[in-house]
């Protein structure tokens, strides 16, 4: 979910729609969940599932209320142009549907995401939504902005700056209420402080012991003064997230581009069992590989040739997903959405209908059969939850 040049458990699909927040979904639950709020979306999250027994200890220092959100990378015009009007009926279909969840930066457009997001929420009840932004790159309006370079799409006048300093930190959520037009932030992740990160010029250690010193304390200051309620970081890849809980105690993690139905191992053997650990929650991001497995062009971020290898299982995927009458765009989304440690997910969406079908998605009953050819077949792992 990043340009790369630059205790709630979930335990089954049930208990997954049963926090989604979505107020037609509520009412039509009620009777099969019991313990609901129905006013507000916001829900008891008391289940009838036990949690299974080798998950019995872990117990996420923050929980969030809701389990599907928005993702600001579409709006913040990454892949194509997407006019205010478009954007703005995107995040009334989302409103509309019952998503609370949502998720921007400063570097989604060079603040246009979170512009566009605040239009829209500033008229909303803050209490009413979750929304999480990112610190470590700063903007800086410029009559020389290298703004279409970075997003050729986008029209900022904006150049970025690389800071993971107590003070940077500190000013860049500033500009983000701003930009927001609220008072306070719910999650805050330390962005793309990583080795693919092109921008740090391999220098990505160097950073984030500045981060250990600097934005890392800060966060942690910041939730004492009411400011946020959480932090991580948000990455695409597991260095840092393994680092940060050996050097921090952040509360959830942006798991970026690193779950998927394409590649998954890694974070299943390695990230989930130190999260589990240290009681840290998962963002899910870019389920789709950057709409990879929903069909696009592209795959994650950055514009770098696509691997034959992903070409070839994305093709294996959809030729079993078609055997059993599964879309594929929806099994990945609801594949994310499977592990204990996944508190939402938040895939992107540039249209109503986008989100309004990734929305239905997670309403979609997928055969066990599905799962059970593509374990057969080697093309997930066989450790990997399936429900």
């Amino acid at each position: 979910m990043y340009h790369n040049i630059k205790g709630i458990k979930m335990t089954t699909r049930r208990n997954f729609l049963a926090t989604s927040g979505k107020g037609a979904l509520l009412a039509g639950a009620a009777a099969m969940l019991p313990g609901m709020a129905s006013a507000s979306g916001i829900l008891n999250t008391e289940s009838s599932d036990p949690a299974p027994d080798s998950q019995a200890a872990y117990d996420p220092k923050y929980k969030l209320p809701f389990r599907f959100g928005l993702g600001g990378v579409p709006l913040g015009n990454e892949f194509q142009s997407i006019p205010d009007k478009v954007a703005f009926e995107t995040l009334e279909a989302a409103w509309d549907e019952g998503v609370r969840l949502y998720d921007v930066a400063p570097w989604y457009g060079l603040g246009l995401a979170e512009r566009r997001f605040g239009m829209f929420l500033h008229n909303k009840k803050r209490e009413d939504y979750i929304i999480s932004s990112k610190v470590g790159k700063m903007l800086h309006a410029s009559k020389n902005s290298q703004g279409k370079e970075i997003f050729p799409y986008g029209n900022s006048p904006m150049n970025v700056s690389f800071d993971y300093s107590a003070s940077a930190v500190r000013r860049s959520i500033e500009d983000s209420l701003q930009r927001l037009g609220i008072d306070s932030l719910d999650i805050v992740y330390v962005h793309d402080v990583a080795p693919d990160n092109n921008f740090l010029e391999g220098r990505w250690l160097e950073h984030f012991d500045v981060a250990t010193k600097g934005a890392f304390p800060e966060l942690e200051k910041m939730k004492k003064e009411g400011l946020i309620k959480a932090w991580g970081v948000g990455t695409n890849c597991p260095e840092p997230v393994l680092k940060v809980m050996d050097v921090a105690q952040p509360d959830i993690i942006l798991l970026a581009s690193q779950y998927s139905l394409i590649d998954h191992e890694n974070a299943l053997n390695n990230i989930f069992p130190k999260v589990r650990v240290n009681n840290v929650s998962l963002m899910m991001g870019s389920n789709l590989n950057a709409g990879f497995l929903s069909g696009s062009n592209r795959y994650n971020y950055g514009g770098k040739p696509i691997p034959e290898a992903f070409l070839r299982k994305r093709q294996e995927l959809l030729k079993i997903a078609k055997t059993h009458s599964v879309d594929l765009r929806t099994a990945a989304l609801q594949f994310a959405s499977y592990p204990d440690v996944a508190a939402a997910i938040i895939p992107g969406a540039r249209t109503g209908q986008q989100i309004r079908e990734d929305w239905d998605s997670m309403n979609v009953v997928i055969p066990q059969e599905f799962w059970q050819e593509l374990k057969s077949k080697k093309l997930i792992a066989q450790n990997a939850p399936v429900k």
